[in-house]
């Protein structure tokens, strides 16, 4: 006796951080839970090359899941056409917690001109202190908005312009590296 063969299907994916829906195409609607999708977000943000990474989960309708993010990077490359010849730029990476999760933070700023390894130092070390105290006070589903809209950059920016002015400042990097449980 012939067995039935088993289709592929697409199964409707709501992204409600953009606003977007998207389908995926799978089996059965179990193998989609916890799938991780990459969406390319420079059409969305003007050409800021961003990648977003999104975790699968279902929601409370049959076959309808919702995507929540998961991690949130610049590109590299993009990055290597914003550094130019007499600038500098400095690097920061550590982890910190916000409301309902611990996050991994990668900053990257940029010098007008060559800085001594002094400003260096107090650049990063100021921007860490003002990282910390802002993403502690927010959920991570704020964090990942703001980065989107470039308001969490913005505010960094006008702080670390008094140490020395930059020409550009950005999150390379924002992680949930483990949600935290809530009361």
């Amino acid at each position: 006796m012939a067995q039935a063969k088993k289709r592929k299907r697409f199964f409707d994916v709501e992204i409600p951080i953009i606003g977007k829906e998207t389908q995926l195409y799978a089996y059965e609607p179990e193998e989609l839970e916890g799938k991780t999708i990459k969406y390319d977000m420079t059409r969305l943000l003007k050409g800021k090359n961003i990648l977003l990474y999104l975790k699968v989960k279902p929601s409370g309708e049959k076959d309808k899941f919702t995507a929540f993010p998961k991690k949130m990077e610049i590109v590299h490359s993009s990055l290597g056409r914003l550094v130019r010849r007499g600038t500098d730029y400095v690097e920061d990476s550590f982890t910190a917690k916000c409301k309902d999760s611990e996050l991994k933070v990668k900053l990257f700023m940029i010098t007008r001109r060559k800085v001594h390894n002094s400003i260096k130092t107090a650049l990063r070390s100021k921007a860490r202190e003002e990282m910390i105290t802002e993403l502690e006070n927010k959920s991570s589903e704020t964090l990942f908005d703001e980065l989107m809209k470039n308001q969490l950059q913005k505010e960094l920016s006008l702080k670390l312009k008094k140490i020395y002015p930059l020409s550009a400042c950005e999150i390379r990097v924002l992680e949930i590296i483990k949600p935290l449980k809530v009361e």
